[in-house]
């Protein structure tokens, strides 16, 4: 017998000191990136500009004062980017928060979606 639907999910962002915002979009970005070596083709993925993309990239780095995507240049081989440490702990830490936020709210959930007809 496999598990009922969940009742719901909640969209999860964390506004952090500093002003930095971490939610869905950036993370699915950066899942995008480790999954396919590129920041444009994690752009295309998820029909978003490549200018749009690296502006994200960008804001993470300013925000955490680290790099969360290292690059290397194009050329015969090609370019490419891949996470680093800090990109790989934001992705994890934002999908505990995410995972653990939804198991607390499954009731309420639950409660809510008796009202829907």
């Amino acid at each position: 017998m496999t598990d009922p639907t969940p009742p719901g999910r909640l969209s999860i962002r964390l506004d952090l000191a500093g002003g930095l915002r971490i939610g869905p979009g950036k993370v699915r970005l950066l899942e995008e990136i480790g999954r396919t070596g590129s920041i444009s083709g994690a752009g295309r993925a998820l029909k978003m500009s490549y200018r749009r993309a690296w502006e994200l990239v960008e804001e993470l780095k300013a925000g955490l004062g680290c790099p969360v995507v290292e690059t290397s240049a194009g050329g015969a081989r090609g370019g490419g980017a891949k996470l680093t440490a800090a990109g790989e702990a934001i992705i994890r830490e934002y999908r505990q928060v995410e995972a653990e936020s939804n198991r607390a709210a499954y009731k309420a959930l639950e409660n809510l979606n008796s009202f829907l007809k």
